[in-house]
């Protein structure tokens, strides 16, 4: 997991280590993992306390590459480099960083396309669905695996958020800062109804086969591409997409058929097509469930503030003006449950234009912001 740096700011170079672990996991579900694996990368150095440790939780379809480079001319660095390096809001000078791969992910640790070791067959539907708090559980074993009491901070957007807010409720004396971006504390009817839709898309492919694909050799692809073409237009914001590809056609004069005609049509089904060939559609089922099911506060009678009786953390809520999937009115649910809980919490909005993956964006004021926060929680 060491980096060799390759341009100022980046981790450099990054290699993933996978850990087993070979006690079972007891699932929300009543089911259990009797072993699994993760997929880690770390940036920085763990100091002799093991007090500047910093875990980064992943959206839905990220991984555990969140910065650096995989190899010297790999043009494409982790899904958060913008943010984790050093001199960079979560600072690698200061802090040992790590994400994984969650389980049930499709790039390194268990999940639906590893084997079932009952079986010796790939998992494929066999796999049982998880929960938020399921990843929480495991990432607390990985954190006494790499000797962690406490982490400095947990940080995440969107899905990480939610996996941020898990650990503060789960294990607050763990947690010393919670960064909760662009997240909600449970979805919406709507966000719901896109997860449905989307898991239908692929539920109803010809090549899924009961989420059996593997043996058939093939994959959902027409239905995964059609999930991922939804799920992205609800990434962005209207004034993004309306400055991005405008709705005139590529032609003087339309050709009346169902070709591509408009930019934003080439845009979807290229996005599409890329997501076909890095993901898998079983992760993704499960990754949307998970989100679907998220409502911390359910084990407390409804009540966010009881759920946040025990935090300990200090926290930082981050919302962005032009996210409508996850909108600022959302992230003030959990900074109003959080005050009426008498805790430690600061929020910001950030103005913005993309849409929800502002999160991923070296937006200026929330580079400032983030840095700001971190820099308060250096041990």
């Amino acid at each position: 997991m060491s980096a060799t740096l390759s341009a100022p700011g980046s981790v450099g170079v990054v290699a993933p280590e996978k850990l087993a672990f070979e006690s079972p996991l007891q699932l929300e579900s009543g089911k259990t993992l009797p072993r699994f694996d993760l997929m880690v990368e770390t940036y920085g150095a763990l100091n002799a306390d093991a007090s500047n440790a910093v875990l980064i939780c992943h959206a839905l379809s990220g991984d555990h590459h969140a910065a650096g480079v995989s190899a010297t001319d790999d043009r494409k660095p982790g899904w958060w480099d913008s943010a984790i390096g050093p001199g960079k809001p979560i600072d690698t000078d200061h802090f040992y960083v790590v994400c994984l791969n969650n389980l049930g992910g499709c790039r390194g640790s268990t999940g639906p396309n590893t084997p079932n070791p009952a079986t010796g067959e790939l998992y494929g539907p066999d796999f049982p669905l998880l929960t938020v708090s399921d990843w929480v559980r495991s990432q607390a074993m990985l954190a006494d695996r790499l000797g962690i009491g406490a982490w400095a901070a947990v940080v995440g957007g969107s899905l990480g958020g939610m996996q941020v807010t898990q650990w503060a409720i789960d294990f607050p004396e763990r947690v010393r800062n919670a960064v909760i971006i662009a997240s909600a504390p449970r979805l919406s009817a709507q966000n719901i109804a896109f997860n449905e839709i989307a898991r239908q898309a692929i539920l109803t492919d010809p090549a899924f086969h009961g989420g059996r694909f593997y043996a058939h050799n093939t994959i959902p692809s027409t239905g995964l591409k059609l999930a991922r073409m939804l799920g992205h237009i609800t990434y962005l914001s209207d004034e993004a997409m309306r400055a991005k590809f405008g709705n005139e056609l590529k032609a003087p004069k339309p050709g009346f058929n169902f070709d591509v005609e408009f930019e934003v049509e080439s845009y979807l089904r290229y996005q599409g097509q890329r997501f076909v060939e890095r993901f898998d559609a079983n992760t993704y089922l499960l990754m949307t469930k998970a989100l679907d099911y998220f409502d911390p506060a359910r084990d407390y009678g409804g009540s966010l503030t009881r759920a946040f009786q025990h935090v300990q953390a200090r926290c930082l809520v981050v919302a962005f003006t032009s996210d409508w999937r996850f909108a600022p009115e959302r992230s003030r649910e959990l900074v109003r449950a959080l005050l009426d809980a008498r805790k430690d919490v600061s929020y910001a909005v950030i103005d913005s234009s993309l849409g929800h993956d502002d999160f991923l964006m070296p937006i200026p004021h929330y580079h400032d912001v983030l840095g700001g926060f971190m820099a308060r929680a250096r041990p």
